[in-house]
């Protein structure tokens, strides 16, 4: 083990047991991102992409529990977004390109929307987060410009 690490660890560990601590570390951290990204994928209504606005949920608070809540919800997105960068990393475990877009999602700015899309309309990002959607049997997500599948074409 390089000197440089040593000097880091308690006394008297060993590099066994660091590195059964490192596997540990990153099987928790591969099934927790991937249980967080399914429930976040699950959750979504089929139709949260269609529009310029995501469908209004009939929520409404009063502006002093409202703001610290959109400012939490920020933070935690900044906070997703730094774990998907570190994710993507090669060795690194966990579904880092959809954490970072989940914590995209969350965050408030000016073109949020379009960028959403922008990525949903990327080859095979749709179709996978759909799959994922089947399976647990929620309806297919939706964009705009795609036709809807529910209607028949017109006779």
């Amino acid at each position: 083990m390089p000197e440089w690490i040593q000097r880091h660890l308690p006394d008297g560990w060993t590099t066994a047991q660091l590195l059964w601590i490192s596997g540990i570390f990153i099987v928790v951290s591969l099934i927790g991102s991937l249980l967080l990204v399914g429930w976040v994928i699950l959750r979504l209504p089929p139709d949260y992409f269609v529009g310029e606005h995501p469908p209004n949920r009939g929520i409404r608070r009063h502006p002093l529990i409202h703001w610290p809540l959109v400012v939490l919800k920020n933070i935690a997105g900044l906070i997703l977004i730094a774990l998907g960068v570190v994710m993507s990393l090669p060795g690194v475990p966990g579904q880092g390109l959809l954490t970072i877009f989940i914590g995209f999602m969350m965050l408030d700015f000016p073109g949020r929307r379009r960028c959403e899309k922008w990525f949903l309309s990327r080859r095979g990002v749709l179709p996978s987060l759909n799959r994922v959607r089947a399976r647990w049997g929620r309806d297919s997500l939706r964009l705009e410009n795609e036709p809807d599948c529910q209607t028949s074409p017109p006779s």
